[in-house]
């Protein structure tokens, strides 16, 4: 059984530990081994600590067998394996954003989601690595190895919750959290297969906070989302843009009734990439699932613009100009030509234009929040494309056109709704496409129950890739 330890969930580990058929020692050493086996072809990894995870792995060990575990909100993920991205600081682990460009300083505490993985007794396996500034929806980075595909390795995880994306579907222990503020943890979620939940702003602390910026969790299944979100969503004084504590019964996800629920279906973004043939016939049929349980499916037009798309870029270029002309001259030289490129393109705008480029973010706001408010939730694609090359920096590999791929994504990071992707079928190349399901905003639980709904309708699901295909 110990060879097949890395497959298991959380709930079944926990499960597991409570029963005393399994050890937090026994697991994280089948995981780290795992691990050592497929990082040579993935790189989904940074400063992996084998010796660090071990010891938490042996603190936890003792807990079970002392009949004292740690639960937070009824939930437990006690001696669980976890990998967190990079940019998530961790105490005494420097943060190097993806990029060779940031100084190496050790971080001198948690960020608030891995704090509360930390108290919760979680066993801290490595980083995840990201790309040059989380800037690329793709593993391209100048500090660290090209990330791959778990399902295609010749093919791209996404981004920029890259290793993430490829260690949760290659088996990397069941627990894994990365960043989202236009796409970043929907987009690598469904290109790997995964299930990878944005939640609404504030929901989760995270620092620094930033207008869209959201920690989220990316599993193999919804409950084990579930069970990460009872851990994350507790309060932090270091996120001024967090949501006040919530009563909310995370583990609770078969209750909903499909029955009567009002569901859009959304497949033409409006701006951007158009969907793919088989992108759309993926939504399409999930929504023939919700619509055979008694759901109300109806056709929503889309509500996004170029411009709006396009000032949402130009904003993002004009933040990113700027901080790369607070750099030093050789620092600067050290950026990924693709990702200086586009953050030049942001320089030389009056006041004025960057006002009306954030203005757009304001506008995608309101207009994502007024084309859905009839609706209970949102059927979507993630993304209009389907699998590209491991080595391109975006979908359409083109820096003029870096952003069109978020259409269906970015709405939901301006309004501060929560939104899922769980996977919903296989492109011809044989990586992942996913589905999104989108709430009004504070309605996570929702969201994470419509997924679960999805998980038990949808058909029966390919083998998880636990070894890369070279």
């Amino acid at each position: 059984m110990s060879t097949a330890l890395h497959t298991l969930s959380a709930t079944e580990l926990v499960a597991a530990y409570r029963a005393g058929t399994l050890s937090p020692v026994d697991v994280t050493q089948a995981v780290l081994a795992h691990v050592a086996r497929c990082e040579p072809v993935l790189h989904a990894t940074y400063a992996p600590d084998a010796d660090g995870a071990m010891a938490m792995a042996r603190a936890s060990e003792a807990r079970w067998q002392a009949g004292r575990p740690i639960e937070v909100n009824g939930a437990c993920i006690d001696g669980v394996p976890v990998t967190i991205k990079e940019n998530i600081a961790t105490r005494g682990v420097p943060v190097p954003l993806g990029t060779a460009a940031t100084e190496l300083v050790p971080a001198a505490q948690d960020a608030p989601p891995a704090a509360r993985l930390r108290e919760a007794g979680a066993v801290f396996l490595a980083k995840t690595t990201m790309p040059e500034f989380g800037m690329l929806s793709s593993g391209l980075s100048s500090f660290h190895p090209l990330a791959r595909n778990p399902w295609n390795t010749a093919m791209n995880p996404g981004g920029s919750s890259a290793g993430a994306g490829a260690a949760a579907a290659a088996g990397y222990g069941p627990l894994h959290i990365g960043t989202d503020i236009g796409g970043s943890v929907r987009l690598p979620a469904a290109w790997c297969g995964l299930v990878g939940l944005k939640p609404s702003l504030g929901r989760v602390p995270i620092a620094p906070p930033y207008m869209g910026r959201c920690a989220g969790p990316m599993t193999r299944t919804v409950a084990d989302a579930a069970l990460m979100m009872a851990v994350l969503a507790q309060p932090d004084a270091r996120d001024h843009m967090s949501l006040p504590p919530a009563r909310i019964d995370w583990l609770d996800l078969d209750t909903l009734e499909l029955r009567g629920l009002r569901l859009g279906l959304w497949l033409d973004a409006g701006c951007g990439m158009p969907a793919d043939p088989q992108v759309v016939a993926a939504a399409q049929a999930a929504a023939r699932l919700f619509e055979a349980a008694g759901a109300i499916v109806e056709p929503l037009r889309p509500w996004m613009s170029d411009d709006m798309l396009r000032g949402m870029d130009r904003f993002w270029r004009i933040r990113s100009a700027r901080d790369l002309q607070a750099m030093p001259p050789a620092r600067r030289d050290r950026v990924l030509p693709v990702v200086r490129a586009w953050a030049e393109g942001g320089q030389g705008f009056s006041g004025e234009q960057a006002f009306e480029a954030y203005s757009q973010a304001l506008a995608i706001r309101a207009t994502t929040v007024a084309a859905t408010q009839p609706y209970d939730y949102v059927l979507s694609p993630v993304s209009p494309n389907t699998a590209f090359p491991a080595e391109w920096a975006y979908p359409t590999n083109d820096v003029a056109r870096a952003m069109d791929h978020i259409g269906f994504t970015v709405p939901f990071s301006m309004s501060e709704q929560p939104a899922i992707s769980v996977g919903c079928g296989h492109d011809s190349h044989g990586v992942p496409i996913g589905l999104q399901i989108a709430g009004r905003r504070f309605d996570d639980l929702g969201v994470l129950r419509m997924a679960r709904a999805f998980e038990r309708m949808r058909p029966a699901q390919r083998p998880w890739p636990m070894a890369p295909q070279a």
